[in-house]
């Protein structure tokens, strides 16, 4: 098939991946071509050019209008905008068999694109106001949704899904995230550095359990890494920097536990999937999507809750290192997700052509 993957253009899609969304569109287009597919990524034209790039703009947003500033701001609107216009505009001309959206974007949602060629959208986040209308409007023959887990399928549609919309578990490569089978009694967190994954409360239920704790992620927050991190760095806990993700496996599979701490409605958690295939048990809040995710591989504490999530630590630290890994070759393959998008692919095309 002759497939658009159309990116998010907030960061770009290379490596170091700035969150799990970077990873997922670049191991989506990375995947798709090796399974022989001819794939067009469209995203911000500094993303890796390993791809055939279509750019929906000259670079990433973040470095023209950095969010902090502009967050919601009319210029960066248009400036969006006019790059998706554009590049929605490309792929009704470009031939394409369908079009994998990830934008977060509402224009590739309109009726008359995706009735002339074949989308299927993933949405990654919970619901916002910017999005929530268009993708509700969206479902169609020729449209179908897909959500990360049973937990985000309910915020989208709390009465119920309409028949588009299924859950696709996200999945990696499991040969990138080897497993250990010990690890030198530390924890690690992965993830970006804002206030939303709770990288404070990490540290802070660290400390109290006596656990060595190393971060890694992009400081995605300035304000709150100089102000609320930075400073609680020290002795046992450590920043470990923003690495690519051969080097991170490497990290991650040393250690024994991963902390989990969304302080939003997390709608599935690729780090922990990540940290999981290297062996690690996972002690986590109990919010949004993770229980559906870690499962068995875990221990959760109630939201917010640092004083039960550091007893939670020694507990999950007696979880055996096969669990993890297991629940990861179950569910969060590569392969099984490739296939499922593939099938939906096929379900999509069919509609439009009367199979």
């Amino acid at each position: 098939m002759r497939i658009a993957v159309l990116a998010h253009v907030r960061q770009p899609i290379a490596e170091p991946f700035m969150g799990g969304m970077e990873a997922h569109c670049w191991h989506l287009a990375a995947g798709l071509a090796a399974r022989g597919h001819e794939v067009v990524l469209f995203a911000s034209g500094d993303s890796d050019r390993r791809f055939t790039i279509d750019s929906v703009l000259a670079e990433h947003y973040e470095r023209t209008f950095p969010w902090h500033e502009h967050r919601g701001s009319a210029p960066l609107i248009a400036h969006v905008d006019a790059g998706y216009e554009a590049a929605c505009d490309r792929i009704a001309a470009g031939g394409f068999d369908v079009v994998h959206n990830n934008s977060l974007h509402r224009f590739p949602l309109h009726r008359d694109r995706t009735d002339r060629v074949p989308t299927l959208t993933s949405l990654h986040v919970p619901p916002f106001d910017a999005l929530h209308w268009f993708v509700k409007a969206s479902p169609g023959p020729h449209h179908r949704l897909t959500v990360t887990s049973a937990a985000q399928m309910h915020a989208w549609f709390p009465d119920g899904p309409p028949a588009e919309a299924s859950v696709l578990y996200n999945g990696i490569d499991p040969t990138a995230w080897p497993f250990q089978a010990q690890g030198d009694g530390s924890a690690v967190w992965c993830g970006r550095i804002n206030a939303n994954k709770g990288t404070h409360l990490a540290i802070e239920a660290a400390r109290r359990s006596g656990i060595a704790l190393t971060l890694f992620g992009s400081i995605d927050e300035r304000d709150y890494w100089d102000a609320v991190v930075k400073p609680a760095l020290g002795g046992s806990i450590r920043y470990g920097g923003h690495l690519h993700a051969a080097a991170l496996a490497g990290e991650v599979g040393r250690a024994s536990l991963f902390l989990f701490t969304p302080c939003w409605d997390e709608p599935f958690g690729l780090v922990a999937v990540e940290a999981m295939s290297c062996g690690l048990p996972v002690a986590s809040f109990d919010r949004g999507a993770a229980r559906e995710i870690v499962a068995e591989a875990g221990v959760f504490a109630p939201p917010d809750d640092v004083e039960a999530l550091a007893a939670a630590i020694p507990q999950a630290l007696r979880i055996d290192r096969l669990v993890p890994r297991q629940r990861v070759m179950r569910l969060f393959t590569r392969d099984t997700w490739l296939q499922n998008c593939e099938r939906l692919y096929g379900a999509v095309r069919a509609i439009q052509h009367g199979l």
